[in-house]
């Protein structure tokens, strides 16, 4: 890709990326991420307090792109020794950096919606 002139060349993790683009999509894309983060914007959440949060995804969809989002950095994920394990989520340093965007999405979602549809 060339930006400003100037070919660019993204290696993260072994991978090659030619766009960053690419790249960030590559790390918060899919359905599920960004809600995901959107839900752990400002406060910490357990499992099945997330699984509430987000009524239409599963549990095995939802613990595998919690694995993805903590191998990202972009959540942190705590464990207290105590039975049952008690686990929470929160957004790491890096994540919080994703929330001017998440919140310019949020927007783009409401108001798309008032304007081809409905906000019920």
């Amino acid at each position: 890709m060339l930006k400003n002139g100037e070919n660019i060349l993204l290696d993260v993790n072994g991978r090659r990326y030619y766009c960053p683009v690419e790249l960030a999509m590559d790390v918060v894309g899919g359905k599920w991420k960004g809600v995901i983060l959107w839900y752990l914007a400002g406060r910490t959440l357990r499992f099945g307090e997330l699984r509430k949060c987000i009524v239409t995804i599963s549990e095995r969809v939802l613990a595998r792109e919690l694995r993805e989002l903590e191998a990202a950095h972009l959540i942190s994920r705590r464990v207290h020794a105590e039975v049952p394990p008690k686990v929470e989520y929160c957004l790491s340093e890096y994540g919080e950096s994703l929330l001017p965007l998440l919140r310019t999405v949020s927007e783009f979602g409401m108001n798309y919606a008032a304007t081809f549809g409905q906000v019920v």
